[in-house]
């Protein structure tokens, strides 16, 4: 027996389309802009709510240049914590449906056309101006290019690219635990409760593998969106709430622990805990409307455009910023607001050129030469299907889910196109 098998009896959630597939595409469209809304966090933080190599860049700290703003900006960092929530949703539908190779070949061809664009970018501009970020030595480069230069230990030419190896990590156990097999409402219930398990145990255990495996810190972001796609997929009820409370619980005094210290008070950018749990808690509260399919008021066409520009605006705006802003601030002498709107308008105009000249037409292309690797072989057992293609990841789910798997929720492709978090 295996141990999805175990407690979640099969049922209508498990074998029949849910009545989410007949919902408005506004819910799309109202995450696309929650996850410009978290870039542009983001964005405000390592602009006006730090500092370091940004106060160089501005020639002062951006505490003193905007003693209002930076105030608010100290908290856009926590639009991380918001990616991951949004990425846990998207990810369990867009996955919903497919094999293990087709979500192998979607995630290689969402992630990597923009990723090493911006690598080429950022290093160009550090070449540029070495002042402000230390250009990357060449092997730092190539190994870059990879995308785990985090767990290397070697520098990232991207300072956000930490996020994309949690990203990274929460794919590999989702489709190695879920997608293998088939996502169906009982395993990934059972996904969520395990992964909550052993995040907890792993705070016990202090063992830095288990750490880099399981990630206490951001599971929680992680598995509330799992549970609160699931409530917009099949209707809320007592466990899954239960399961987007416990992690919201958890995730709320993770990022009170590491984001305020007590006795910091001083300071250009001192942070308040009560703030902290109340963005965090916003943010779980922003999917769970996209999920009970109340944001009417967003279904606005303009806002896929706007998830679209998501992840290359997020990957490009940290160091190409602070470059913009060394150039436009020191050498044109404009003011510090008119400076900050020129940068952040001109990395959103960067970001679109990405889009349109580098993901659209490179995604496809490499989507289709990448191989498909058969469900047998993810799984570790012969595969009777040669393309690797539909069946043999569907079929398991059929005999073990009490029916056919569900066909993938109407707008899916769309959704799984866009970037969820640091890059759903």
């Amino acid at each position: 027996m295996h141990a999805s098998d175990l407690a979640l009896s099969a049922g209508p959630k498990d074998s029949a389309p849910a009545a989410a597939s007949q919902r408005p595409a506004s819910r799309l469209r109202a995450l696309d802009g929650l996850r410009l809304l978290a870039a542009l966090m983001v964005c405000l933080y390592h602009f006006a709510g730090r500092g370091g190599p940004v106060a160089g860049a501005w020639q002062e700290s951006p505490g003193r240049l905007f003693p209002t703003l930076s105030r608010a900006a100290v908290y856009g960092c926590l639009g991380v914590q918001f990616f991951f929530v949004i990425s846990g949703f998207v990810i369990c539908m867009s996955s919903w449906g497919r094999t293990p190779g087709q979500f192998f070949r979607s995630r290689v061809a969402r992630l990597y056309p923009a990723y090493w664009a911006a690598l080429l970018l950022v290093t160009g501009a550090c070449l540029l101006l070495p002042d402000v970020v230390r250009p990357p030595r060449p092997d730092e480069l190539l190994v870059n290019l990879t995308m785990l230069q985090q767990p290397l230990g070697v520098p990232r030419v991207l300072g956000v690219c930490w996020t994309l190896w949690a990203e990274a990590r929460f794919y590999v156990l989702f489709a190695l635990c879920v997608v293998r097999r088939g996502v169906t409402y009982r395993r990934v219930v059972l996904f969520c409760g395990l992964w909550t398990l052993a995040g907890v145990l792993a705070r016990v255990a202090r063992e830095p593998l288990l750490d880099e495996l399981v990630m206490p810190e951001h599971a929680p972001f992680f598995i509330g969106g799992l549970a609160l796609y699931l409530v917009h997929r099949h209707g809320g009820d007592p466990l899954l709430w239960g399961i987007v409370a416990v992690s919201w619980l958890l995730g709320q005094h993770s990022c009170v622990t590491g984001l305020w210290h007590p006795g910091a008070q001083g300071g250009d950018f001192h942070r308040d805990p009560y703030v902290v749990q109340a963005v965090v808690t916003l943010a779980f509260a922003a999917v769970a409307v996209v999920a009970l399919g109340r944001p009417r008021l967003a279904d606005r066409r303009w806002l896929t455009v706007a998830g679209a520009l998501t992840y290359p605006f997020y990957l490009i705006h940290e160091h190409l910023g602070w470059f913009v802003i060394r150039v436009v601030r020191r050498d044109v002498g404009l003011g510090p607001w008119p400076t900050l709107g020129v940068t952040v308008a001109g990395l959103l105009g960067l970001a679109w050129l990405l889009h349109r000249f580098v993901e659209r037409p490179l995604g496809p292309w490499l989507k289709r030469a990448l191989p498909a690797p058969s469900a047998g072989a993810l799984a570790g057992v012969p595969s009777r299907s040669t393309g690797g293609g539909r069946g043999s990841a569907s079929r398991p789910c059929a005999r073990r889910g009490g029916g056919a798997v569900p066909r993938p929720v109407r707008g899916c492709r769309r959704a799984g196109a866009g970037w969820s978090g640091g890059a759903s």
